[in-house]
């Protein structure tokens, strides 16, 4: 059994964070005794643990919540929504390599630019027929 700071301290997060998922559902806030703190149950550790490692793949605190949900179920059910996320990511990487890909253009462009009056990547920025003043 945990006290909400031995909870946060052992999943390394702030307690800020443990009351923010029990006010969105994820964990449950124990009953609070007439003497004492609230004590949390061992599976509330593995629960916030849990939604930090989902977390650091990417899904959303209710993707999450649909994750726990689904933890009793079908593992088709939790394939397709773990595929749904990876298109998200596979469509992320490849708008973040076209933008790799733009920058390196404009550095370059900067680099062999020989017109101290201009700069390509202000000018690239700058809608046409318009100036920056």
């Amino acid at each position: 059994m945990y006290t909400i700071s031995q909870l946060a301290k052992s999943a390394d997060v702030n307690v800020e964070t443990i009351r923010y998922y029990e006010r969105q559902k994820l964990i449950e806030q124990p009953k609070k005794p007439l003497r004492g703190y609230r004590q949390y149950p061992e599976e509330t550790l593995t629960k916030v643990l849990f939604i930090k490692r989902a977390q650091h793949l990417g899904f959303t605190l209710s993707e999450i919540d649909v994750l726990i949900e689904l933890s009793a179920g079908s593992c088709h059910e939790i394939q397709h929504l773990a595929e749904h996320k990876l298109d998200i990511v596979q469509a992320k990487i490849k708008d973040l390599k076209r933008l790799e890909k733009s920058l390196k253009h404009l550095v370059s462009s900067c680099q062999s630019n020989s017109d101290t009056g201009s700069c390509p990547i202000i000018d690239s920025l700058v809608p046409a027929g318009r100036r920056l003043s």
